[in-house]
């Protein structure tokens, strides 16, 4: 058998120039640990409030207007006397009518089909 020899199995103190290379290594090493253990908290963080929050977007998605199944919604539009209507549009429960009176200027009604009323009068001028 060979005879291994003490001095071989303590290990031996670096030189300096080592030591100063080893020290910058363990000090990367540790701030390279910090940040991957911040972004793994962010990465969990970001989970926990995907599964916690309340999906808001799901109830903008319905429609605005909710119409019985059973009966239609019914509501009646007091347009001006001789307003004669060019395009209407919907959005949510507003519906727009665009239109004018005979010798005036185009205007813009929205009626509120919640409210079962005209919210706005718009009178449109061209430059």
């Amino acid at each position: 058998m060979t005879a291994i020899e003490p001095d071989e199995q303590e290990d031996k103190p670096l030189d300096p120039a080592m030591e100063s290379v080893r020290r910058k290594m363990v000090r990367l090493q540790l701030v390279s640990a910090g940040v991957m253990l911040i972004m793994l908290m962010a990465v969990l963080g970001a989970i926990v409030y995907k599964v916690t929050r309340n999906d808001t977007g799901a109830e903008a998605a319905q429609p605005a207007v909710s119409v019985p199944g059973d009966a239609p919604l019914s509501a009646i539009a007091a347009l001006p006397a001789g307003f004669s209507v060019t395009n209407v549009s919907l959005s949510g429960s507003q519906l727009l009518f665009y239109g004018s009176l005979p010798g005036a200027e185009p205007r813009a009604i929205v009626f509120d089909i919640r409210a079962g009323r005209i919210v706005a009068d718009v009178t449109v001028r061209t430059n």
